[in-house]
């Protein structure tokens, strides 16, 4: 009888899936068990082929070989991997195997790992799909139980593969296009430049700031104080005459309550995580960049089995899961989260809302919650531990009751005529926030007083306070994730606003990717948790055309891959409109060249060191015993006169003259000393200068053997002139 093959992403998910298969016997790139064989992939193992691997009118970056459309891309294997990819093409093609088990993340980018590799082995056996959002032993199980035929995601795998080949002849063409254009190396994608345009706007909003003085005037009633409000409910005056004429026509006046409103107010517990809401939380929180909180996910998720898939796009439950959830909470009855746990538990009907389980807005993967197992936190150290912490408290915060509050506005005339508002907000049930640090949150005054409207004040004192307007913020993570996520805000397509309302620019699995992609080719730089466009970044933007810059080429194409994984639109008429449109974006940019001069590559701190220590003047380290006029200086190979050009003055001696006694180099100390007719202590023994012009006596001392001869190296001969040794 045949085995299963079943494939898996990495070594670590094929490890677990082999012990809850019983492959315990160790093969060549897999484990094998009675039943099954469980090997895996190292990611992507099959790439699509560079350019000048296709064509060889490719190899060289020119104007004239773009655009750059070979067709249908073809594949290869990448060169790191290929020893895995061998060891798989063995397995899938041996007779011993007779079906498959696709068991790469549950996802687009999974499914794509999976196909590339069986279509590039030219496999045609039978395979199933093995769809989980843990990694559970009970969820393994059960998605084991429930395979689906592998060839229901054909139409997420025609997406993955023709969102791929997209982004490859958009990065190909234009990061050609613009680095032959402009003689500077410009990378260019789908995603990442409209997600840099992002950053530069904002930092040209900051540029283009113009910081302007303003005034308020603030009374104080005695038991409250209020600000003063123009007739159209501006508090902030321009002119400091006009605000000290207000104080001054109120001071020490009688004043009268208009209106005092007392309005109470609730808020549900925020929404379950996704992977975009957990890396914000994140970067405010602890300054985790994305691809930080990320990996710290990826652990809980498949080291630790504490929470469910974390590369999810859902902030929702699906309604099969809800007789699983007081399982979970019940589990979770431990330390700081135990009376909270219990208060839900406590409850004749746990409450499920929509805010919870909602099956339209959960596609691949439901939101991130704990696993039902029983967790270890006592495993968890660092950003596991703060990660996992979040997680369990939104989770909890999910079945307790709303914050419960007050909000009071009070609106008091002054001298008869001029009016001064008050706002206050009182907290009455923490509810769900009880499970959050307790911080005072933004608006929240010290409780107000009980005042009724017709009651009598008096302004006990007046002030003004002279503030200035604020510039916007530079983009955090935190807020360039909500912008990337958001970005379809700002079409006017409306069709499109709605696709992108669910997408966005990237995906929550790709965005911190992006992010470090933009960081690694120099157009932004991370300082703290700001994130600032530099001046090759800004350029960019301002050269390229709008289509490269908006979100809305994004808008279009998540549009149709999504109508595709839904088996809506085929990929052909896609891949059509991406070469008309690459066509169309070159020879443009070609036709209509804009003049532009890129600042060169900036050097790294540690290079800028290096190129100062170079240039700064090189310190003597004595006077020459040979000419007994120049100075002794040192390059990185040997210590010289510095009359040796001038005067032909021989002194050398040899950095690594001393060598075969085991004397690595001789460094500038050792230099001086020597110079100056003293001996140099060593391990070994003592050297010292017996000749003017640079030959050294090395003495061992009493009872050291000599070192051990080695094989000198081409140059020894030279290293050692004028060098002379006594044993």
């Amino acid at each position: 009888m045949g085995k299963t093959l079943v494939v898996a992403e990495k070594p670590s998910v094929a490890k677990e899936l082999a012990r809850v298969l019983k492959c315990r016997k160790s093969g060549e790139g897999c484990l094998v068990g009675e039943d099954y064989i469980v090997t895996w992939a190292l990611g992507h193992l099959v790439g699509l082929k560079e350019p000048e691997e296709i064509d060889e009118r490719w190899a060289h970056w020119s104007l004239k070989a773009l655009p750059i459309l070979p067709g249908e891309i073809p594949c290869k294997v990448l060169p790191k991997t290929r020893k895995q990819y061998s060891a798989i093409k063995k397995l899938m093609l041996s007779d011993e195997v007779t079906d498959l088990i696709c068991a790469t993340d549950s996802g687009r980018e999974g499914e794509l790992i999976f196909r590339l590799i069986y279509h590039q082995a030219g496999c045609r056996k039978p395979f199933r799909r093995l769809w989980v959002s843990a990694m559970t032993d009970a969820a393994l199980r059960e998605g084991l139980k429930n395979l689906r035929e592998g060839h229901e995601y054909d139409a997420l795998y025609q997406s993955a593969r023709c969102r791929a080949q997209a982004d490859y002849l958009v990065g190909m063409n234009f990061t050609r296009a613009y680095t032959v254009r402009y003689r500077s190396l410009l990378s260019v994608g789908r995603v990442q430049t409209p997600t840099l345009a992002i950053l530069v706007r904002r930092q040209r909003e900051i540029d283009a700031f113009v910081s302007q003085d303003y005034w308020e005037v603030e009374a104080d009633f005695g038991d409250y104080k209020g600000t003063y409000q123009t007739p159209q409910g501006e508090s902030r005056l321009f002119e400091e005459g006009l605000a000290q004429k207000v104080r001054d026509a109120v001071d020490g006046k009688a004043a009268l309550i208009l209106r005092a409103d007392y309005k109470e107010g609730s808020r549900a517990a925020p929404l379950l995580y996704d992977l975009t809401d957990l890396q914000r939380d994140c970067n405010r929180r602890f300054g985790f960049s994305a691809a930080r909180t990320l990996r710290a996910a990826q652990a809980l998720y498949e080291r630790y089995k504490m929470i469910t898939y974390p590369r999810t796009d859902s902030r929702y439950l699906n309604r099969a899961m809800i007789p699983k959830l007081p399982g979970t909470l019940a589990r979770l009855t431990f330390g700081a989260y135990e009376p909270f746990a219990r208060q839900a538990l406590a409850l004749p009907k746990l409450p499920i809302t929509g805010r919870l389980v909602n099956d339209k807005r959960v596609h691949d993967h439901h939101a991130i919650i704990p696993t039902d197992t029983t967790p270890h936190p006592e495993r968890l150290e660092g950003d596991a531990a703060k990660v996992y912490d979040l997680i369990v408290r939104r989770f909890i915060m999910a079945f307790m009751p709303p914050e419960r509050y007050e909000t009071t506005e009070i609106l008091t005339r002054a001298a008869g005529e001029y009016d001064f508002l008050t706002k206050g907000r009182r907290t009455l049930d923490r509810g769900w926030r009880a499970l959050e640090p307790l911080r005072k949150r933004e608006g929240e005054t010290a409780e107000l007083p009980r005042v009724q409207a017709g009651e009598a004040r008096q302004v006990e004192g007046a002030q003004v306070l002279q503030k200035a307007t604020q510039p916007p913020q530079p983009h955090t993570e935190d807020s360039l994730l909500s912008a990337m996520e958001n970005a379809g805000r700002e079409l006017a397509d409306e069709g499109l606003r709605e696709q992108m309302k669910d997408s966005g620019l990237g995906t929550p699995a790709t965005r911190a990717a992006i992010i470090e992609r933009l960081i690694a080719v120099e157009y932004v730089t991370r300082k703290g948790r700001a994130l600032n466009p530099t001046e090759k970044g800004k350029k960019l933007i301002e050269i390229a055309p709008a289509e490269l810059t908006s979100p809305e080429v994004t808008g279009r194409w998540e549009k149709e891959l999504s109508r595709m994984a839904r088996g809506e639109a085929a990929p052909e008429g896609f891949m059509a409109g991406i070469e008309d449109y690459v066509r169309a974006v070159v020879e443009d940019m070609i036709a209509h060249p804009v003049k532009m001069q890129f600042p060169k590559k900036e050097k790294s701190p540690k290079e800028k060191a290096a190129a100062e220590k170079r240039k700064a003047p090189k310190e003597p380290l004595g006077k020459c015993t040979l000419c007994g006029e120049g100075e002794i200086l040192e390059n990185s190979k040997a210590y010289y006169c510095t009359n040796w050009k001038e005067k032909g003055c021989k002194f050398t001696i040899w950095k690594n003259a001393l060598g075969g006694e085991g004397v690595r180099t001789i460094t500038p100390l050792m230099m001086k000393k020597l110079l100056c007719g003293q001996k140099v202590t060593l391990t070994r023994g003592t050297v010292s200068l017996v000749s003017p012009e640079g030959g050294l006596d090395f003495a061992l001392k009493p009872g050291m053997e000599p070192a051990p001869p080695r094989k000198a190296p081409a140059r020894r001969r030279y290293a050692r002139r004028g060098a002379r040794t006594k044993k």
